[in-house]
């Protein structure tokens, strides 16, 4: 860039040369060194343009790479309820134009700070030395611009600001059509969902044409200004050459010096304009990386070691947003045994299984496995000693070995086709085309929902993890699919401490111990026959169920 803006200066101060030596004198031989060194100028200028440009991508890529993988480090670190309040539109937005925006923003402080800051300051140097005088009279006239241009940049944070909510808006409608197509036709609301993308869309393309009204407003000023600056210097050379005598050499080098510093310094007049809507993006990216995970790993915290396996809650009081969801709970789960948890919607077991895997911190209590405080040991550790199949079953986009193999790193071929036999899902598996390696589609779209359920089964089999949470599985599915699925859990829950939460009381008569759940608090515990005795929610709750009363007794 400092090449660029010398020869950008001495193709200015060679004009003299140019005009005198070459059309005044006209010395062949002083016109062959002219020749010459114009060539070299250009040349010169030509290779470190594209060395400018060349390097300054690099750069750039490099840039946006690494600030989109620590974003997305950033965005995994986080807990639950960062992804709960935050969009997932929104997030994509970040990964994918803001971080692009950081970008803008350096390559555009370093092209104007390293190219045209330093070619504006060669030529007006250039400008000087051939007449200080109206050099310095032109320079009168940046203040008037830095006044107009100011104006603009006040107006342009808003505008970019409004643009970003209503582009993240429109990612977030794409992502809501993708996963939620069948909704989308069964219920007719195509139409609907047109008009709330349409309003999107044009509400990111309004604010467009107010950026790019705004953008555009500083060429006119700077374009009335250029064009007196220039007729005062016509006006100042025509007088300077009569009555001081100055050569038309001198006269042609100023004016092409002044002509070349106006397209780098109109360029710097629209920096501000254009910075400031960049910025908004960086902006709105670093508030993410800047947000600091509210649960946080301990630094002396030592990898989970479990012998038996016994998990215990103990005084656990949560709320959500200030709502209460446990209140003073105490239950244990014995070593390598089935408990399950009971009750109505919103009494708190799903809030208990969540915690279980750390996904949010009690405000008071604590949870222990083997007697040692979860927050004692590290994420990673807790985590890789627990497996977890919910009714909601999620699958990645890619083949069946693959979703599989997430279970446990480094898995063999065998332990994949094991793990599934264990989970009743090899023989589907091989019936389908490509067999392993046949893609389950977005969210498992290829596979039935009794599919999808034992290949999840078949993840956590070959995780081979010592406690086993079930948010359980069968309750959506039919008789025959649920038979296959509820014998995989059998055989998966066998050894292991597995807390269960219950949907189906029928699946769950056989558990060591059952929690039932009212409003946050463990209002009975015991087995299936002593609580049917006992009478109470629980036997109210199977009376419900088994009369085909349609009541939730899910979470």
């Amino acid at each position: 860039m400092i090449l660029v803006a010398a020869t950008t200066a001495a193709s200015a101060w060679i004009m003299e040369a140019v005009v005198d030596d070459v059309v005044v004198d006209n010395d062949p031989a002083r016109v062959s060194i002219v020749a010459a060194l114009v060539i070299v100028i250009f040349l010169i200028k030509g290779m470190a343009t594209f060395a400018q440009r060349v390097i300054l991508a690099k750069i750039g890529n490099s840039i946006v790479a690494g600030l989109q993988k620590r974003l997305y480090r950033h965005i995994l670190s986080q807990d639950m309820a960062f992804h709960q309040r935050m969009p997932g539109g929104e997030l994509v937005t970040h990964i994918s134009t803001n971080a692009a925006a950081v970008r803008s923003v350096l390559e555009l402080l370093i092209t104007s700070v390293g190219r045209d800051v330093l070619t504006v300051i060669a030529l007006v140097a250039v400008m000087f030395v051939k007449d200080p005088l109206i050099s310095l009279m032109t320079l009168f006239i940046a203040p008037v611009a830095v006044l107009g241009i100011g104006y603009l940049v006040r107006r342009v944070r808003s505008v970019a600001k409004k643009q970003f909510i209503n582009l993240a808006g429109i990612v977030t409608g794409m992502q809501e059509t993708a996963t939620g197509i069948r909704v989308i036709k069964a219920f007719n609301l195509e139409g609907k969902m047109t008009t709330r993308m349409n309003n999107s869309i044009e509400s990111v393309e309004t604010q467009a044409n107010r950026m790019a009204n705004l953008d555009a407003r500083s060429s006119p000023i700077m374009e009335t200004l250029g064009g007196f600056a220039i007729a005062l210097v016509i006006l100042y050379a025509g007088w300077s050459v009569r009555e001081h005598g100055k050569t038309p050499g001198e006269v042609v080098a100023f004016l092409t010096a002044m002509l070349l510093a106006y397209d780098p310094a109109k360029r710097l007049a629209k920096v501000s304009v254009i910075l400031r809507s960049q910025l908004v993006g960086a902006g709105l990216l670093y508030e993410v990386l800047d947000t600091e995970p509210a649960l946080q790993e301990r630094g002396d915290a030592e990898n989970l070691v479990i012998n038996g396996g016994v998990i215990r809650l103990e005084n656990i009081s949560f709320a959500y947003a200030g709502a209460p969801a446990l209140n003073d709970i105490t239950l244990e789960a014995p070593p390598q045994s089935v408990t399950a948890l009971v009750g109505p919607s919103g009494a708190g077991k799903s809030t208990i299984v969540g915690m279980i895997e750390r996904f949010a911190d009690p405000q008071s209590g604590r949870i222990t496995i083997d007697g040692t405080d979860i927050r004692d040991v590290t994420l990673h550790s807790l985590r890789e000693q627990i497996a977890f199949v919910s009714q909601d079953t999620f699958l990645f986009d890619g083949s069946v070995r693959d979703n599989i193999a997430f279970g446990r790193e480094g898995a063999t071929l065998e332990q994949i086709e094991q793990a599934a036999r264990n989970a009743n899902a090899d023989g589907f598996i091989r019936a389908m085309r490509g067999g392993y390696d046949a893609p389950v589609g977005t969210n498992g779209e290829n596979l039935s929902g009794g599919q999808r359920q034992r290949i999840a089964i078949a993840r956590a089999m070959l995780r081979d993890a010592p406690v086993l949470l079930l948010d359980e599985a069968t309750s959506a599915l039919d008789a025959q699919s649920e038979a296959n699925v509820q014998e995989a859990l059998e055989r998966l829950m066998t050894g292991r401490t597995t807390v269960v939460i219950a949907h189906r009381l029928s699946t769950i008569r056989r558990a060591d111990i059952i929690h039932v759940m009212d409003e946050g608090r463990v209002v009975q515990s015991g087995t299936h026959n002593d609580l049917m005795e006992r009478g109470g929610l629980y036997a109210s709750l199977h009376a419900l169920q088994f009369r085909g009363t349609s009541r939730d007794c899910g979470q």
